[in-house]
């Protein structure tokens, strides 16, 4: 089979791709982008495997049958729940993937100097491709190669870390070791020697010293950011993933990879400053790993949570005339959202205006609370970003939460001190009445005190959210 084939085939395919990426910007659009995703890349599996450079039929034939049985079985167990540290163990694949792929372009590559040396001849497409270049296009290649395994190992060991915070098996808390940044500082002074050392000598001893010092990095960056800011993490190492698979694009070759990389890389890095900006957050900061932290003691909340059950919410909800339902992880842990798309039905049938508030970090991964409100059937046009509902509150009747808590805190406006402050919050306290549902008194997932559970509009609705909304929506006459 000829390069002209693959070539068409993988322009095609990263058509589809891009059509992809752009369907799952909208809610309407997004169960088609999901299929041009998965045909674009079942056609370009197919030309990589007939294209030219092929072999080894029956390893690859067993490797795709197990993948995609693993990744069904996966697929079928994990809750929408699961789905953000699902994500950042995805992420890790990628960048471990980027490693052993670099590793293995280094072996190449000093196996065709060799064959050089000794006047044998090269097989394998990479091999040709290496035996032809420039002294001068070798260290590119190498450069190219370097990126790749030093952002692979970045990615893999963050996101790691970031599965282990999600999943609650590591301290959502920011920590560092001794020394803060000047260790992450040193590391990556070490990786640039290890470039020029590397460059020039073309050994792989730079090349383990620098996966380690990345490693390292890629470790105590994400460990250094608190639990409230892991929406923001996971867009950002989504975004290493795409660098990383596209500077080993470079290094094989492969345009295919270098496209799709880039759009990875790219949309990552736009999601993650959109995020930024709707967490107050420096863009930079949170590729250095450098945010979370406060400059003083947080100010103290006074008064006390009231406590309210099902008939009073139900009273309040069937005089009101308008109200914002915020949906938080929370809803995502109960598995409620099917019980709130109920709750919604009976209160418009009613003839009661009823809207969502959606910040831009609610849940633990972008866009998870709108996918639970498409999975209950939620229409679309009364699910609305913050930007759009948030000067709405003051004339709303009823705004009920339902397991969120930073992105409606006031502290992020009223204490400069607060690890949000500065952050754009749903103001859902300037509401005539809220409903907290939530299952405790607990700060919850990021540790961090709410001013809003204590205020005089305010009454908590405690318990499960689910076993809560079906006490209440047998109430609403």
């Amino acid at each position: 089979m000829d390069y002209g084939f693959t070539t068409a085939a993988y322009v095609v395919a990263a058509v589809l791709f891009i059509l992809s990426l752009g369907g799952l910007s909208g809610q309407e659009s997004a169960k088609r982008a999901v299929w041009y995703g998965i045909a674009g890349m079942a056609l370009a599996v197919c030309a990589t495997l007939i294209g030219p450079g092929s072999g080894l039929w029956l390893l690859s034939l067993v490797l795709i049958a197990a993948g995609g049985a693993i990744g069904w079985y996966v697929a079928k167990k994990v809750e929408m729940t699961e789905m953000p540290q699902l994500v950042a163990a995805m992420h890790s694949l990628v960048g471990l993937a980027a490693v052993f792929v670099g590793f293995n372009a280094h072996f190449t590559m000093k196996a065709v100097q060799k064959a050089h040396a000794t006047g044998e001849a090269v097989t394998g497409e990479f091999a040709q491709l290496v035996a032809h270049k420039t002294p001068i296009e070798l260290n590119i290649l190498s450069v190219e190669l370097f990126l790749g395994i030093f952002i692979g190992a970045i990615t893999f060991t963050g996101s790691v870390i970031a599965y282990g915070k999600l999943a609650g098996k590591v301290s959502s808390a920011a920590t560092k070791l001794p020394g803060g940044h000047l260790l992450n500082a040193a590391a990556a002074i070490v990786s640039v020697l290890c470039l020029f050392w590397y460059t020039s000598s073309a050994g792989f001893l730079p090349l383990a010293l620098m996966t380690l010092c990345a490693l390292f990095i890629g470790y105590h960056l994400i460990m250094g950011i608190g639990g409230a800011d892991m929406p923001v993490v996971v867009s950002m190492l989504n975004s290493y993933s795409g660098w990383a698979a596209a500077a080993i694009g470079f290094s094989l070759g492969n345009d295919l990879l270098i496209v799709v990389g880039a759009l990875v890389g790219s949309s990552g890095a736009i999601l993650s400053y959109i995020m930024c900006k709707a967490m107050n957050r420096s863009f930079v900061s949170v590729i250095l790993g450098g945010f979370g932290g406060t400059a003083g003691p947080a100010m103290e909340v006074e008064g006390e949570q009231v406590a309210i059950e099902a008939d009073g919410v139900a009273a309040a909800l069937n005089d009101a005339d308008s109200v914002i339902i915020i949906p938080g992880y929370g809803m995502a842990v109960a598995q409620a959202q099917q019980g709130v798309a109920e709750l919604v039905r009976k209160l418009r049938a009613k003839g009661k205006n009823v809207r969502f508030a959606i910040h831009p970090v609610a849940g633990r991964l972008p866009g998870h609370m709108n996918v639970l409100l498409a999975e209950a059937k939620v229409p679309y046009d009364i699910v609305l970003e913050m930007d759009e509902i948030n000067e709405d509150f003051p004339s709303t009747d009823v705004a009920i939460v339902i397991g969120s808590n930073d992105i409606v805190n006031p502290a992020a406006q009223e204490d400069p001190n607060s690890p949000i402050a500065g952050m754009p919050v749903l103001e859902c306290w300037k509401a005539k009445q809220v409903f907290v549902s939530k299952r405790g008194q607990g700060t919850g997932y990021s540790g961090i005190e709410n001013p809003l559970f204590y205020k005089e509009n305010t009454r908590m609705f405690y318990g499960d959210a689910k076993a809560s909304l079906d006490k209440l929506i047998p109430m609403i006459d």
